[in-house]
């Protein structure tokens, strides 16, 4: 017995020896796990909490975009940046807003929601969206030196006919006849023939004497 309780003083020693030398730093490092884990947890229960937000005021903003009211659609989608603007629904209502606030006039606030959009890099494909919809807006307004910029930036491919389509817009404003065709046709040869759209490309390139259908049997 005294063997073993020789042994298990030792062990005891060799314990506190350990702990004089480490245990300052154990318990930093416990703490400071810990606290990592309260800060995860709250981040966690941030996110969760931004999303409900953001869920509902975009939810409140679609009912206003359908009831065409575009004075409440600036209320909350000023809502919508203040409360919960990291969000995926934040960027989805900008382009909402954007849309509405184009047909009440209101192109200046547009633009501004589509910046909103282009500056949150986190979805390209919700970023060409709103490029694409901004070069629209600069050739609307005559901007086409703007325009041209916007529309020479990289875009994801699934876009590529989209962006033809406006690059036609453009040499259109800009006289070339022959160039404006070219890209119509880019675009309507990329776009599914079940896309609604390839409808108004089509009838872009009839008016300048070209039956696409026509060319592609040749």
């Amino acid at each position: 017995m005294a063997a073993y309780d020789l042994e298990e003083q030792e062990q005891l020693a060799q314990l506190k020896a350990f702990w004089a030398r480490w245990g300052n730093l154990i318990t930093w490092a416990v703490t400071l796990a810990l606290l990592v884990y309260a800060g995860w947890q709250g981040w966690n229960y941030w996110q969760q909490r931004q999303a409900v937000q953001a869920t509902v005021l975009l939810d409140e903003l679609e009912q206003a975009a359908q009831g065409g009211d575009v004075e409440r659609v600036r209320r909350v989608w000023g809502d919508l940046q203040a409360q919960a603007a990291r969000t995926e629904q934040a960027r989805l209502g900008a382009l909402l807003a954007a849309r509405v606030l184009v047909q009440g006039g209101h192109a200046d606030d547009a633009r501004a929601a589509l910046v909103f959009v282009v500056q949150r890099r986190d979805d390209d494909e919700l970023a060409a969206v709103a490029r694409l919809r901004q070069a629209g807006l600069a050739l609307d307004a005559g901007q086409l030196d703007e325009a041209e910029r916007l529309l020479q930036q990289p875009l994801p491919e699934a876009w590529a006919a989209w962006r033809a389509d406006r690059l036609g817009d453009l040499r259109q404003r800009q006289g070339q006849p022959d160039a404006a065709r070219e890209a119509y046709l880019q675009a309507w040869r990329a776009l599914p023939a079940e896309v609604g759209y390839r409808a108004i490309v089509e009838a872009k390139l009839n008016a300048l004497g070209v039956d696409p259908g026509a060319q592609e049997q040749r």
